[in-house]
């Protein structure tokens, strides 16, 4: 295709799948990642071709971000802060990593010519919605996590950025992504505990949180379909499975996949965590009219993770 991309977050779970599918296609991209989260061994086979250059840095240096940038024809914005949990504890984090460096990329691409970007976004934006499967207009709560409203703020930075400069943008709004490279979230929190103890596991909330989630190979194909076929200025797109299931029936197959009966210790309550919403399920079908739809189901995705994380149990002892 002879397109230039400039992936932020490369080395990451999304990002680092993202690079090798662009780069198999033909791209030239160049990744930039601060290796906060992201890890080297994702990236193995990006840095065994041409195509890839790695660019260490903080999104957090203007300068160092518009000089990475230049010549790039796409952004791909995927770094950031994933853990909705720890908000509370950190508040400044999630404007720092997730606002104020999305308005970085949106300064180094206006002042680079680049007009496209594709953001990572995330279902956390629409707080505790009244609606199910909740669409992509649906009316907006009350922020429920300072990451939701964080995300939600990049959002709208970036719309701002194509009204005033003719950016084209995606803006992707993400459920749970589970598969290979997976480092963060329940089911790694889940495998860490029966590692250690087979027989107890204990679950956040009373274990009938309702979740979604999405099968990283199918969220990529979601992203390069987008790119290619929606044309809006701003193409805002949920991504997620066509189904949603109940946290202990993802700790049942997590049990089933490692053959052990842990017994379940629910900490009681429909939320697990201050800002964790008891119901997430998006509605897909404008994502499915560009003829997506996702190949692997949510049981399938959780089974992969798990089989990811016995055949490299490094990633339990990388910086989480």
């Amino acid at each position: 295709m002879g397109l230039t991309a400039f992936v932020t977050g490369c080395a990451g779970f999304i990002g680092s799948h993202l690079t090798d599918r662009l780069l198999s296609i033909g791209w030239t991209v160049v990744g930039f990642d601060n290796f906060s989260t992201g890890q080297r061994q994702f990236l193995e086979g990006a840095l065994a071709r041409g195509s890839f250059r790695l660019v260490q840095g903080t999104l957090l240096d203007s300068a160092t971000v518009r000089e990475a940038m230049a010549g790039s024809d796409v952004v791909f914005h995927l770094s950031g802060n994933a853990d909705v949990r720890g908000g509370p504890q950190h508040p400044y984090l999630d404007l720092e990593q997730n606002t104020i460096v999305t308005h970085n990329v949106l300064e180094a691409m206006r002042l680079n010519g680049v007009r496209k970007i594709a953001f990572s976004s995330s279902g956390s934006v629409y707080g505790e919605p009244s609606v199910f499967p909740t669409p992509e207009d649906a009316p907006f709560p009350v922020q429920t996590s300072l990451y939701g409203a964080s995300k939600l703020a990049g959002e709208g930075l970036i719309s701002a950025y194509c009204e005033a400069f003719a950016f084209q943008a995606w803006i992707f709004r993400f459920t749970s992504i589970v598969g290979e490279r997976y480092t963060h979230g329940h089911v790694i929190d889940f495998y860490r505990q029966l590692r250690r103890d087979p027989t107890h596991l204990r679950v956040l909330g009373n274990g009938r949180q309702r979740k979604s989630y999405l099968y990283v190979h199918d969220c990529v194909d979601a992203m390069l379909i987008a790119l290619e076929r929606a044309t809006a200025p701003i193409n805002i797109l949920n991504l997620g499975s066509e189904d949603f299931c109940d946290v202990d029936d993802s700790v049942r197959w997590i049990s089933e996949t490692l053959q052990v009966r842990p017994a379940l210790e629910h900490t009681g309550g429909d939320r697990g965590w201050v800002g964790d919403s008891p119901f997430i399920f998006l509605d897909t079908r404008r994502i499915r009219t560009l003829g997506w739809s996702a190949r692997l189901s949510i049981r399938e995705g959780i089974q992969r993770t798990v089989a990811f994380l016995c055949g490299n149990e490094w990633v339990l002892e990388a910086r989480p």
